[in-house]
């Protein structure tokens, strides 16, 4: 019976995600994928503050026909190492120590493609037209709430929501360093995911859970 060598051992077995020490030794690669709790309200920024956009200019399009509704990866690390506004190391951690995990991430961690396509049923959700407020063929729709800015003065938004399902899965990499743990990384993702969420007015929309990490 054929055994394996030391190396092929070594090779095969997986590496814990917590060890005695800070850090990381080796690049770590991930595939991730999050499964949406709460429909995710999108909100893209046109570049300038003159321009205005129809409401469905306001979703990430990307993809040959540039139909794909995608999540920028660069929302993703925002939501890890964001530190002027909210991120989930800034809600979740000490305040003494919430900078210092920002700053790992925003150092060690890259995420990729640079659009990450929603799924659903493991195919790529894609937007048609809006007729009424709403697109039949990927079921996103208008939301027209007014925010409330200082002194109680209305501002009215108009931003398309897509509603669940949906699905995302992207590669992470973690780069070896002398600050971030796997495991952590993990945690703070899981638990961000639930108490944040992704895309705009997180909290109350774009809530997810993470169901693959391997």
């Amino acid at each position: 019976m054929a055994t394996a060598s030391n190396g092929d051992r070594a090779t095969k077995t997986k590496e814990p995600k917590t060890r005695g020490e800070a850090g990381t030794r080796s690049k770590v690669l991930r595939t991730v994928r999050l499964r949406g709790l709460t429909d995710i309200m999108f909100c893209r920024y046109p570049g300038d503050n003159d321009t205005k956009l129809e409401p469905w200019q306001k979703l990430y399009l990307a993809g040959e026909e540039g139909r794909t509704i995608c999540l920028p990866s660069v929302n993703i690390m925002s939501f890890l190492s964001a530190q002027n506004t909210d991120s989930a190391p800034k809600r979740l951690l000490d305040s003494r120590k919430y900078k210092v995990f920002c700053q790992s991430c925003a150092s060690f961690v890259s995420i990729e493609p640079r659009m990450i396509p929603f799924l659903r049923d493991d195919r790529p959700v894609t937007f048609g037209r809006l007729v009424n407020d709403t697109d039949v063929e990927s079921g996103v729709y208008i939301d027209r709430s007014v925010a409330r800015l200082e002194k109680g003065i209305p501002n009215p938004q108009v931003r398309p929501v897509l509603p669940l399902p949906w699905e995302l899965e992207f590669t992470l990499t973690l780069l070896p360093n002398r600050f971030l743990q796997e495991q952590q990384l993990l945690n703070v993702f899981t638990e961000g995911m639930i108490a944040l969420g992704l895309g705009t007015w997180r909290g109350r929309f774009g809530k997810a859970e993470v169901v693959l990490w391997e």
